[in-house]
């Protein structure tokens, strides 16, 4: 089986969410009996490498990657596993710091296929792995047979019964939590800082950005009756001297009540990444004491050259064009406080197309009446809403809103009614950030000195 067959055979499988709709099958993605079964086969490949496991609503994509980053600047063999893709399904498992070649994925996943098949002909799997499922095996798989060092995993979706959680991880991260997947997570903050939670493992190490108060204290309790140390960043760390240039690159020191103090300058933008970036500072003064040798040089040089594509992401200039995957109102409001902080006095032209199970009234509560104009489409996945349900839940919030079949007509739209002074944020869906990349944006566009 080539790159191709592989890919089109596990798309056959729907994706996470697309994968639960049906009562059977839903009860395979969210337990963890399935892929317990498999990695068994596999003789536990998650056990053959050290690794930390990162969960949370918004930011563990953001402190998986500059994580990474710092740990393959101290010169460690990194794995790093996270989703969705972009572009490409083998953006998912990185080897040092680049994609798992196509030959290396399409002979890693037809011998997992081969372990499905035998397993279910035997009975030992109820159901067929999910797309998720396949995916995670495929990357604990690679790493041990790659001898990585260190690895990252990006929790999927939750963290309780995700299936990453079959990893045992020298450290346990968890993000901000806000509301996204109610359907499968639960209504309130504190549900989901719960199946969040569940990443903690008995006597381990866990450190938390996530300072909404009941998350907190779910996450306190959780810790405590797991015997499992607690580090909470957001009071035991902070920020002094916090400074952005124009783009929203933001440098700092940042410091800790024990005397630490380090100046460190971000290559991801936004105010956000302050409180994400110090979550990773954390995360390797901690693995620095288990062992894991992390000079602060190396803090520094990962934390200026960590990329994360789609978040932020400066495309194009004159006009200015960014990409970002603001999917949920948590997501929507940190873009919302970057467009005051950086571009207060600038006209934002808006392109955007979202999921249907996402909260788009309270998305486009928050980011329409900013805008000066919004485009709206679709992406090229069955889950989009479409542009016309969009248009009539938001048109009393903006009174120029227009209409394009596809994403990259509306950035066509966009630049039309742009100026040059103008700036333009494409949003709502990594889905849609993956499109624009793909008919778009191949490859980033280089960036000016000033934005350095």
């Amino acid at each position: 089986m080539d790159y191709t067959q592989a890919t089109r055979y596990l798309i056959s499988l729907g994706n996470e969410i697309r994968a639960a709709t049906a009562d059977g099958v839903q009860a395979a993605k969210f337990g963890l009996e399935n892929i317990s079964v498999l990695l068994e086969e596999l003789d536990r490949p998650q056990d053959a490498f050290p690794s930390v496991l990162i969960a949370g609503t918004n930011g563990k994509g953001s402190v998986a990657a500059m994580l990474e980053a710092v740990l393959r600047s101290a010169g460690l063999r990194t794995g790093l596993y996270t989703s969705p893709h972009l572009v490409e399904i083998n953006e998912r498992i990185q080897l040092c710091g680049e994609p798992i070649a196509p030959e290396n994925f399409a002979a890693v996943f037809t011998s997992l296929r081969g372990d499905i098949e035998r397993l279910l002909a035997n009975g030992r799997l109820r159901f067929h792995p999910t797309y998720f499922e396949c995916l995670t095996a495929m990357a604990m798989e690679y790493f041990r047979k790659q001898r990585c060092a260190l690895a990252v995993l990006e929790v999927g979706m939750g963290g309780r019964l995700d299936a990453t959680n079959t990893a045992t991880p020298r450290l346990s991260i968890i993000t901000q939590i806000d509301f996204d997947h109610e359907r499968f997570l639960g209504t309130t903050i504190e549900a989901i800082a719960g199946e969040k939670a569940g990443i903690i493992k008995t006597g381990g190490l866990v450190l938390s950005t996530a300072s909404h108060p009941a998350a907190a204290e779910m996450i306190r309790r959780k810790a405590s009756e797991e015997k499992a140390r607690l580090v909470e960043v957001w009071k035991e760390y902070n920020a002094a001297d916090v400074a952005a240039q124009q783009g929203g690159l933001y440098h700092f020191v940042a410091r800790h009540g024990d005397g630490f103090s380090l100046p460190v300058r971000l290559s991801l933008r936004g105010n956000h990444q302050v409180e994400n970036s110090l979550a990773v500072i954390a995360a390797s003064r901690e693995l620095s004491r288990l062992g894991f040798p992390i000079p602060e040089r190396s803090l520094q040089e990962g934390l200026a050259t960590a990329r994360w594509p789609g978040r932020l992401e400066l495309v194009r200039e004159n006009p200015m064009v960014f990409l970002d995957g603001a999917h949920n109102p948590a997501g929507a409001r940190a873009l919302a406080r970057f467009w005051d902080e950086h571009f207060p006095s600038r006209r934002i032209i808006l392109v955007y197309g979202a999921m249907r199970d996402k909260a788009v009234p309270e998305i486009t509560e928050i980011l329409f009446p900013r805008a000066a104009a919004v485009v709206l489409t679709r992406p090229e996945q069955n889950r989009a809403a479409a542009p016309e349900t969009i248009r009539d839940i938001s048109r009393h919030l903006n009174g120029d809103i227009f209409m394009e079949p596809s994403p990259a007509e509306a950035l066509e739209r966009a630049l039309a009614l742009a100026g040059a002074d103008d700036v333009i944020f494409a949003t709502g869906s990594l889905f849609l950030v993956g499109d624009l990349k793909r008919q778009c944006f191949q490859e980033p566009a280089p960036l000016t000195p000033l934005l350095q």
